[in-house]
């Protein structure tokens, strides 16, 4: 199986939310996030971690980086848009498909 690997930049909350699932899957989307957006390089998680969620009292002025690998072939059905620069290519996941996204995570690398 070929597998692609995605990163999803997190703050502290959303980092032990992970940490209670025993790393096996993201939490659900607040009612207000209609999208799960994993980001599609090293270098652009890096930046939102680092530029975004310092600044942001929900993700508790912290930043971090998770690292996944998912079935290639299944995250070809989601768009992935690009929302700024060259590196800034997200993979767009309904809220509501969450809980697939996540059973077809291959391995974790954090």
């Amino acid at each position: 199986m070929k597998t692609k690997t995605l990163y999803r930049p997190v703050g502290l909350k959303e980092l032990e939310l992970i940490h209670h699932s025993n790393w096996k899957q993201f939490p659900p989307r607040l009612n207000w996030q209609p999208i799960f957006y994993p980001v599609m390089n090293e270098a652009y998680a890096i930046e939102i971690a680092t530029k975004w969620n310092l600044d942001d009292e929900g993700s508790g002025y912290s930043g971090f980086v998770t690292a996944f690998d998912m079935n290639a072939e299944f995250i070809k059905k989601y768009k992935i848009e690009n929302v700024g620069g060259p590196i800034h290519n997200e993979l767009w996941v309904p809220a509501e498909e969450l809980e697939e996204f996540n059973d077809h995570i291959v391995s974790r690398r954090n």
